[in-house]
């Protein structure tokens, strides 16, 4: 049987919401429990330092400024291979691109355990982050491929709950490591933890390769039915969405992907001031101990992963993106601003700081609803990627931000300030700049 859609078929006439939903149900659980743990990888692998820095500084003689310069190292990497990672997916296929990023960033991770110098670990997070670029965005966009709108929004937070189990169990497995491993191989505990850390993310890169298929018309794990299913409802999006005609050029000229970009941008600067300096923040409080610091670094993680859960069924239940990625943004700026009020008061501080945490974690798949909404066919690639690395730039400027002002003033509050203006200002953009009548999810959730 003849598995490619064809408008009007009848074999798609009796399709019921049972089967529709069969179909999906089997291709979630083939493809979202290898791209969860591979996110989850990802995600311990690439804050993993921030955990590392509270005794390589030591070691290497790191001031919080070098260290910030280290942690914004990986971005300019990832940013300047980000939209070609993701172009040249479209090229050689989600398989080959996914199987080679997840290889190369285990073996640069595992590297980094070598590093004898800021200037060295300069060069191992840069070198990470191009082994790393358009792993994300490569998978947002691999998702457009299998699940039609109504259905991304709980996919795509299901996928980002991936980077918080990993915030979850990162602190307590890096507090584990470094405490039990020091010593291991004639390695100090932090080298320990990139060697142990980098391993997995080098297996499951090679298993991808025998695990993902490109697109759904080519798999042996789908009928030609459940196939033609996939296919009619992402045609069908398609054309009720008119898909976009202008060139990559022009994306660069078009002020809503810039403002999508400038949201991103905010909503990045929250999350990574999080990623790299919570550890930091509660060393400050005053827990020294690494077995501590971990297990309340996770916190934060585990509001997260309700919150992201919640607000991303209640927006796929009303087709809503907008408020509900603006109201967890200012939500997040308010407890930013409250941290500081209350810092010396130890409770009140680590409640704002995990409540502030948590609204800016659970922001970053809401955004993820809006820009596929926007663009489709072939632009979505460089589309998605475009924005992508114009809001990754935050993921540049605020480590290096935060250490400098850290170096300065003795103190991390001020910088979480900042943000939370940041985060004002990407709610507001995203209200005023792109409305909701340029989304075209018209349709409804089955």
């Amino acid at each position: 049987m003849n598995s490619v859609y064809e408008p009007g078929r009848p074999l798609l006439a009796d399709a019921g919401t049972d089967e529709v939903q069969r179909t999906y149900r089997r291709i979630t659980w083939r493809l979202l429990p290898f791209l969860f743990l591979a996110y989850m990888i990802n995600s311990i692998d690439r804050i993993n330092i921030s955990f590392a820095k509270l005794r390589m500084a030591e070691d290497l003689a790191l001031s919080d400024a070098a260290y910030g310069l280290g942690a914004a190292a990986f971005f300019v990497g990832y940013l300047l291979f980000e939209v070609p990672s993701n172009l040249y997916m479209q090229r050689v296929g989600a398989r080959l691109t996914i199987m080679r990023i997840m290889v190369l960033w285990g073996l640069v991770t595992i590297g980094t355990s070598l590093v004898g110098s800021a200037t060295g670990l300069y060069i191992a997070r840069f070198l990470l982050g191009v082994a790393e670029a358009g792993f994300f965005p490569g998978v947002i966009l691999y998702l457009t491929y299998w699940f039609p709108a109504s259905r991304r929004g709980r996919i795509t937070s299901v996928f980002i709950m991936a980077g918080i189990f990993a915030g979850i169990v990162s602190g307590p497995l890096a507090g584990w490591i470094m405490t039990h491993f020091h010593g291991w191989a004639g390695l100090r505990d932090w080298q320990a933890l990139f060697v142990l850390e980098g391993v997995p993310a080098v297996l499951l890169g090679l298993f991808a390769w025998f695990w993902l298929d490109d697109k759904p018309h080519g798999v042996s794990w789908l009928s030609a039915r459940e196939k033609a299913i996939v296919q009619a409802q992402l045609a069908s999006e398609h054309a009720a969405g008119g898909g976009s005609h202008a060139s990559f050029r022009h994306l660069l000229r078009d002020p809503r992907v810039l403002m999508a970009g400038l949201v991103f941008f905010c909503i990045y600067s929250g999350t990574n001031t999080v990623a790299y300096w919570m550890p930091t923040l509660i060393q400050s409080l005053g827990l020294t101990d690494l077995g501590r610091i971990g297990l309340v670094s996770s916190l934060p993680y585990c509001i997260a992963l309700v919150a992201m859960y919640l607000l991303g069924r209640s927006s796929d239940k009303h087709l809503e993106r907008r408020w509900h990625l603006a109201l967890t943004m200012f939500t997040g700026a308010a407890c930013f601003l409250l941290l500081g009020l209350f810092q010396g008061n130890l409770p009140l501080s680590l409640a704002f700081m995990s409540l502030g945490a948590a609204a800016c974690l659970s922001a970053v798949p809401l955004f993820w609803t809006i820009p596929p909404a926007y663009l489709s066919g072939p632009l979505a690639a460089g589309g998605i990627a475009l924005i992508s690395t114009l809001g990754g730039i935050a993921a540049m400027i605020a480590p290096v931000l935060v250490g400098a002002v850290k170096t300065r003033t003795g103190s991390l509050f001020v910088a979480f300030d900042v943000i939370a203006g940041l985060l004002v200002l990407g709610a507001l953009v995203l209200l005023l700049g792109i409305p909701a009548r340029l989304l075209r999810e018209r349709g409804k959730p089955d």
